[in-house]
């Protein structure tokens, strides 16, 4: 099945953020969306399909994210100018200064994960923490939910992880998941699935784009219920009956940096109880008049939800640039944190 091409901007996820961004000189200029990267080009559409863009020769590939809406010249296909994002999904490799850019724009982070030996609580709090840092709405979706015998364990231990987080499980082959996501994905709304190696991503997005085109798939390994990395980049695809869905590969770790604001969302019991400690720089690890640590005593905060934030927090302020220098180069400090593939 073919999905229709999108007759307005709006069906392509263009909106009153991006229109009013638009200065007297850009009327001239076409409104495109990136639909993937590579390393020596990018690609883009608009209402008509797949449309060319030049990069002027110093571009580099990297500055740019799947779901990024761009300015370039209706005639030569020259790209002219990058929008602001209203959202940003990235993360900081190991060992690497910059971040890499994962999707733009996105309104719903679909954090995935199987009902099998793959669910991991700890894992999903970081993406979680991603998509609180970034911008977008999370949920969790738990796939192979078909293979389970108890999937409400694995969705009541979701459900658990941050306040009103939605969390819903399907058989990412049925075609019964595409109404079960269909809340998230309404005229020009745009998710991101994000999670692990065979975890069925891809399986889910061919499911909902429903198109002769297929990512593809791999099989899962019996011992440890791991999948095969079959996804090699990203890319953005319509979904039938409306939305759009990017598609990206399995990341096998994860590092928390430069997310305060997502760690304090993510575990907004802890945070809101901060103001309260006598101290103000209190780590609610020993201090005498510690709100957090009273709310432990009394069985109100779970011990080991606080002891993660704790582990978080100093895994990224360890993993943070910080500026120094006289020219203000960012100067990152190494340390290895390990995170089950």
């Amino acid at each position: 099945m073919t999905v229709p091409l999108p007759s307005t901007l709006e069906q392509l996820g263009w909106s009153a953020f991006f229109a009013d961004q638009l200065k007297d000189g850009d009327a001239g200029l076409a409104s495109r969306r990136i639909s993937s990267v590579h390393r020596s080009r990018i690609e883009a559409i608009d209402m008509t399909g797949p449309v060319r863009l030049e990069l002027p020769g110093n571009s580099n590939t990297a500055d740019f994210a799947v779901g990024d809406w761009i300015l370039a010249d209706p005639l030569t296909g020259m790209f002219v100018k990058r929008l602001d994002r209203k959202s940003l999904f990235q993360r900081r490799p190991e060992g690497g200064r910059g971040m890499q850019l994962i999707a733009a724009n996105v309104d719903t982070l679909l954090v995935v994960t199987s009902c099998n030996a793959d669910f991991d609580s700890a894992r999903l709090e970081r993406y979680l923490i991603m998509a609180d840092q970034a911008g977008s709405e999370p949920v969790i979706v738990l796939t192979k939910a078909d293979t389970a015998e108890d999937v409400g364990r694995f969705q009541s231990q979701a459900e658990a992880l941050q306040r009103n987080l939605p969390v819903i499980a399907l058989n990412g082959r049925s075609a019964d998941a595409v109404a079960l996501l269909r809340p998230w994905l309404g005229k020009g709304q745009t998710i991101a699935l994000v999670g692990s190696s065979g975890v069925g991503k891809s399986t889910l997005v061919n499911t909902l784009t429903g198109s002769d085109t297929k990512q593809k798939t791999g099989t899962i390994r019996e011992y440890d219920a791991q999948g095969r990395h079959t996804t090699t980049s990203r890319s953005l695809h319509a979904v039938s009956g409306g939305g759009w869905v990017i598609d990206t590969p399995g990341i096998r770790k994860l590092y928390v940096s430069d997310v305060t604001n997502g760690i304090d969302t993510l575990f907004a019991e802890i945070t809101e109880l901060t103001p309260l400690c006598r101290f103000r720089d209190c780590t609610h690890a020993h201090e005498p008049g510690c709100a957090v640590q009273g709310a432990v005593a009394r069985g109100e905060l779970d011990a080991d939800r606080l002891a993660r934030w704790r582990c978080l927090h100093a895994e990224n302020a360890d993993r943070t640039p910080v500026m120094s220098g006289p020219r203000g180069n960012k100067v990152n400090k190494k340390k290895h944190y390990l995170l089950r593939p």
